[in-house]
C-alpha cells in the first residue's frame, strides 16, 4: 500500500466496501488486510504471500525477501551482504556454478533485465519472474528461491572468481558522488552504524575477506524467521501454498539464532552542517534533512497522518516550482519529500535543490526561507483545496485501472508489508477511505506538521560543491549563522494566484470535419483525414480501462533552421514550455490542470532534430482538456520575458560543471566522434551558448513549426469511443490552421565516420575506464533486418557476459545493442560498451 508517489497501490477486485463516516471511525483501529492475498507463516518462521493476478498472462513474479542487509555486517564482513547476493547466482545445491543463469535464460528470463536482486542497508531482495504455462517452470522457480534461502554452495573457487566482478561493480560506483558521500554520511548518520555500512563495501575488504566470514553472514541472517517468499501471478493459490509448505517447510531454523539488533541514528539538539567538495562535481546541490522518529503505519490514524504528509509536501513543491520558474530563480530545480528509507530506525523530511557554483548560499537561503514561511503562516485554503483535488484525481485513476494492475506491483507491496509492516488493505477499501478523508481533512492538521518537522533539532545541512579556483563555498560556520538568521527574517505570507474557469473559449473555434476515412482490419486502426489536411489515426485497445495515449508528429524539426538560428531553434520548444500558453504562464497552467488526469509529457511540445509534435495522455472523460491543450500549443504559445530569463539562467547553471564529470565528458566526446564533430549534432553545450538564443527568433521558429496542422499526424491509442471522440477531434484538431502543403526534414549531412577510428580520452581521478566499440555501415532500411540486428545484440549480451564477467571476472556488466537508423540516411549501428579497470581496457 501507500508510498503513493513512489509506486502504485495494492489493488483488490472485490466490490466496493462502504465505510462508516470518519467521525464514526476509531482511528486507533488497525488497517484491514486485503482478502485477495493469502499470507501465512510456517512453523520454522518463514512468511509467505500468495496472490492470483492475471496480468501479465502466463507469468508469475517470485521474490525471496531477506530481512537483513549491510547494517547487519560485522566489521570483517563489510560489503558481504551484497557479495552474498552475487554468490546466490554462482552455485546452489540444485544449480551448480553458473547453471542457474543458463537455465533461466533458456526459458526466456534475462539476467539483469528480468532476473535480478538488490541489497540495501536493512534488506536483501531477489527478483525472479517465471513463465507459468508449464507447471514445472513454477516448480523450478520455487526451487531456486529455496536454494537461495539456505542452500548456496559458497565454493571458495567461485567466491574468488566473483571478487573480480564485485570489485568492477565497486569501480563503477567510484566518482564524485561516491567521494562526497564519504564526506557527508558520517554527518547525516552521526554516531550510527549506517555511516560505515554502504552496501557496496570497500575494495580492501572485497579483496581480502575470508570465506568463513561470508559463510558466517549467510548462516546468521539467511534463516526462515527473517525470510519471506512472495508469489504473485497467473497461478493457482492453493497449489502454490501447498508447494511452499512442502518445499520451504523442510528448512530447519537455527538452534541458537543470532539476535538481530536494531541500529539507532542518534538525535542531536543542534543543527549539523557538512560541506563536501570534489573537482568532478557536475551539479552543485544543497540538502536540508530533518531526521524524525519512524512513523507507525498500522492504524487508520497512521494512514490519515500519511495523507497529511502527502498534502504538505505537495503544496510545498508547488511553491518551489513557482520559484524555479520565476525570472531570477535561486536554483535550477528544487523539491521536498518525506521518506521512511533514511534508516530502519529514522524517517526524514528532506528539501533539496540543485544550484550553481556561486548560488549555493542563495539556494540554501531560499529553501530555509520557504520552510520558515510555512512555519509562520502555513498553507492557504486555496492551496489546500487544489492539492486535495490533485491527490483525489491520482487515486481516481488508480482505482479505474485496478483490474489492470501488473503482478510485480503487488509483489512490491508485499515486500514492504513484510519489511516495514506497511498496510495492504486493498484498493477498494483504500479508495473509499481516501475519498472520505479528503472530504473532511483539516488544513490546520496539515499546517501543524511544520511545527513537528521544521526544527533545529536533528537538522542536517549538506552542500555538495565543486572544488575549483575562483569559486567561494560557504563555510560550515557561515551555514550555521545563516540558519540562525532565517528565523529573524520579516516574511510575507504566500499570496494565492487567481484561477480562470476554463482553458479557452471553445465557442470561438470553427470546427473542421472528417473528409475521408479508412480502416485497417489487420492493425485495428481507423484513419481520418480532416478538412484542414490533418491525419488522425485511432487505435482502440483494452490494455487500460481509463487511459488514452496521444502522439502527434510532423517532419522538419530544427534541421530546417539555419546554422545561425541553431540555438534559438533547438531551444524554442523548451522556452515555450516554460512560458505557458494563451492567458496562462507555466505556473498558472499547472494550477489549472490540478485535479485532472490530463498531462503532456515533460518534453512536450517538442522540436527535435528531424520532427516536432505534442505528446500526452488523458482519461476518456478529459479528452477535451487534452485537445484544448494541444490546440493552445499549436495556436497560442506565450511569449514571456521572465520565463525566458529563468530558462536561460537555469540552463547556464546546469551546464557550468557537467563536463567535470568524466562519464558525461566521455559521452559528449564520443558523440562528437560519431558525428564527425558536426556542430549541430554532438557534444555538451557550453553555458555561453545559451546567450546565443534570440527569444524573438525562438518564438517565431516555434510558431512556424506548428503553423500547419495539415502536415501533422495525430495518433490516439487506448480506451477510445470513436463516436464520442470524433466531434472533439473535428473541433480542436480540425479547427487548427492547415493546408495541403507537406514539409520534410533537411539533411544536414550528419553521418558516422566511414574509416576506422580509435581515440583515447583521458579524464577523471579514479582508476576506471569505459570502452565503447561501434560498427557502422551504410545500408538500406529494412524492418526484418532491424529486428535481426536487435536480436543479435541480445545474443551478444549473453555471450559477452559469459566471457567477460563469468569466465574472466573482468567486468560487472556489458551492453551490446544493434539497430538500424532510418533518418536522414539509413545506416546500421552495432555497439558494445563496458566499464573496466584501465589496465584491462585494451586486453
Amino acid at each position: 500500500m501507500k508510498r503513493v508517489f513512489q509506486r502504485i497501490f495494492s489493488l483488490g477486485v472485490l466490490s466496493l466496501i462502504t465505510l462508516p463516516s470518519l467521525a464514526q471511525i476509531d482511528v486507533s483501529q488497525v488497517m484491514p488486510v486485503d482478502p485477495n492475498v493469502r499470507i501465512g507463516r510456517l512453523s520454522n518462521g518463514l512468511t509467505y504471500y500468495i496472490r492470483r493476478n492475471g496480468l501479465p498472462e502466463k507469468r508469475a513474479e517470485l521474490r525471496l525477501v531477506v530481512n537483513a542487509g549491510s547494517v547487519n555486517e560485522d566489521d570483517d564482513q563489510v560489503g558481504l551482504a551484497h557479495f552474498m547476493e552475487h554468490m546466490n547466482f554462482n552455485g546452489t545445491r540444485h544449480f551448480p556454478k553458473n547453471e542457474l543463469v543458463n537455465y533461466l535464460q533458456s526459458i526466456g528470463v534475462q539476467f539483469g533485465a528480468d532476473l535480478n536482486a538488490y541489497t540495501g542497508f536493512d534488506e536483501t531482495v531477489y527478483i525472479l519472474p517465471v513463465p507459468t504455462d508449464k507447471p514445472e517452470l513454477v516448480e523450478k522457480g520455487l526451487q531456486i528461491l529455496e536454494d537461495w534461502a539456505h542452500d548456496a554452495t559458497l565454493d571458495p573457487v567461485e567466491i574468488d572468481k566473483e571478487r573480480g566482478v564485485v570489485i568492477e561493480e565497486w569501480r563503477i560506483s567510484r566518482g564524485a558522488d561516491e567521494r562526497m558521500l564519504k564526506q557527508t554520511l558520517p554527518v547525516q548518520y552521526k554516531d550510527s552504524r549506517y555511516a560505515s555500512r554502504m552496501p557496496i563495501g570497500t575494495r580492501e575488504n572485497l579483496e581480502s575477506f575470508s570465506v568463513d566470514a561470508l559463510k558466517r553472514f549467510y548462516k546468521d541472517w539467511y534463516r526462515p524467521d527473517l525470510e519471506a517468499v512472495i508469489v504473485v501471478g497467473d497461478i493457482d493459490v492453493k497449489e502454490i501454498e501447498a508447494r511452499i509448505k512442502q518445499i520451504f517447510g523442510e528448512i530447519a531454523g537455527p538452534e541458537n539464532p543470532r539476535k538481530k539488533e536494531s541500529f539507532p541514528v542518534p538525535d542531536h539538539a543542534e543543527p549539523l552542517t557538512v560541506v563536501a567538495k570534489d573537482k568532478e562535481t557536475a551539479l552543485p546541490s544543497v540538502d536540508i534533512l530533518y531526521k524524525k522518529e519512524p512513523q507507525a503505519e498500522t492504524t487508520i490514524g497512521d494512514y490519515c497522518r500519511y495523507m497529511n504528509r502527502l498534502l504538505f509536501t505537495g503544496m510545498l513543491n508547488n511553491r518551489l516550482r513557482e520559484i524555479t520558474l520565476s525570472g531570477k530563480p535561486p536554483f535550477v530545480q528544487a523539491s521536498s519529500f518525506y521518506t521512511n528509507s533514511l534508516a530502519r530506525t529514522k524517517d526524514a523530511f528532506r528539501i533539496y535543490a540543485n544550484t550553481s557554483d556561486t548560488g549555493m548560499a542563495l539556494s540554501l537561503s531560499a529553501l530555509l526561507r520557504e520552510n520558515q514561511r510555512v512555519l509562520k503562516f502555513g498553507f492557504t485554503a486555496a492551496e489546500f483545496d487544489m492539492q486535495k483535488k490533485q491527490l483525489q484525481a491520482f487515486y481516481d485513476r488508480i482505482f479505474q485501472e485496478r483490474e489492470k494492475e501488473e503482478s510485480y506491483k503487488y509483489a512490491d507491496e508485499y515486500i514492504n508489508h513484510f519489511l516495514l509492516n506497511e498496510p495492504i488493505p486493498g484498493m477498494e477499501w483504500e479508495y473509499d477511505f481516501v475519498k472520505q478523508y479528503l472530504s473532511t481533512a483539516k488544513l490546520q492538521d496539515v499546517n501543524s506538521l511544520a511545527q513537528e518537522w521544521i526544527t533545529n533539532r536533528n537538522m542536517v545541512i549538506t552542500l555538495n560543491a565543486p572544488e575549483k579556483s575562483g569559486v567561494r563555498i560557504p563555510t560550515e560556520p557561515e551555514l550555521k549563522q545563516l540558519i540562525d538568521s532565517i528565523s529573524q527574517l520579516s516574511l510575507e505570507a504566500y499570496h494565492d494566484k487567481n484561477l480562470a474557469s476554463s482553458l479557452l473559449d471553445a465557442s470561438k473555434i470553427k470546427a473542421g470535419r472528417v473528409v475521408s476515412a479508412k480502416t485497417d482490419e489487420d492493425l485495428g486502426t481507423t484513419t481520418w483525414v480532416l478538412s484542414n489536411g490533418a491525419t488522425v489515426i485511432l487505435k482502440p485497445t483494452h490494455f487500460k480501462n481509463d487511459e488514452i495515449i496521444f502522439r502527434s508528429f510532423s517532419k522538419g524539426g530544427h534541421s530546417t533552421a539555419t546554422d545561425a538560428d541553431y540555438f534559438s531553434a533547438s531551444n524554442a520548444a523548451a522556452i515555450v514550455r516554460q512560458s505557458g500558453v494563451g492567458n496562462f504562464n507555466a505556473v498558472e497552467l499547472g494550477n489549472m490542470l490540478k485535479g485532472k488526469n490530463t498531462q503532456l509529457e515533460s518534453n512536450s511540445p517538442y522540436i527535435s532534430l528531424y520532427s516536432e509534435g505534442v505528446n500526452g495522455n488523458t482519461i476518456p472523460a478529459e479528452t477535451e482538456t487534452l485537445l484544448q491543450l494541444t490546440y493552445l500549443y499549436f495556436t497560442s504559445p506565450r511569449k514571456d520575458k521572465d520565463a525566458f530569463e529563468s530558462f536561460k539562467t537555469r540552463q547556464k547553471q546546469l551546464y557550468t560543471n557537467l563536463a567535470a564529470n568524466p562519464q558525461i565528458y566521455f559521452s559528449s566526446e564520443f558523440q562528437k566522434l560519431m558525428t564527425q564533430n558536426h556542430p549541430r549534432a554532438g557534444g555538451l553545450p557550453k553555458p555561453e551558448d545559451f546567450d546565443k538564443i534570440n527569444p524573438d527568433r525562438s518564438f517565431q521558429i516555434y510558431k512556424e513549426r506548428f503553423a500547419n496542422a495539415g502536415d501533422f499526424t495525430f495518433l490516439f491509442v487506448g480506451a477510445l469511443d470513436e463516436e464520442k471522440i470524433k466531434p472533439l477531434i473535428e473541433k480542436y484538431i480540425g479547427g487548427l490552421p492547415g493546408t495541403a502543403k507537406k514539409e520534410n526534414y533537411r539533411d544536414l549531412g550528419i553521418r558516422p565516420p566511414a574509416a576506422k577510428l580509435e581515440k583515447v580520452i583521458n579524464k577523471g581521478a579514479d582508476p576506471k575506464s569505459t570502452v565503447n566499440i561501434v560498427f557502422t555501415k551504410q545500408v538500406l532500411y529494412n524492418q526484418n533486418d532491424a529486428f535481426a540486428l536487435r536480436s543479435l545484440g541480445d545474443l551478444m549480451n549473453i555471450k559477452l557476459v559469459e566471457k567477460l564477467r563469468e569466465e574472466k571476472s573482468g567486468v560487472y556488466g556489458v551492453n551490446a545493442m544493434g539497430s538500424l537508423v532510418k533518418y536522414p540516411s539509413p545506416f546500421s549501428l552495432f555497439s558494445i560498451s563496458f566499464p573496466c579497470a584501465p589496465e584491462k581496457a585494451d586486453t
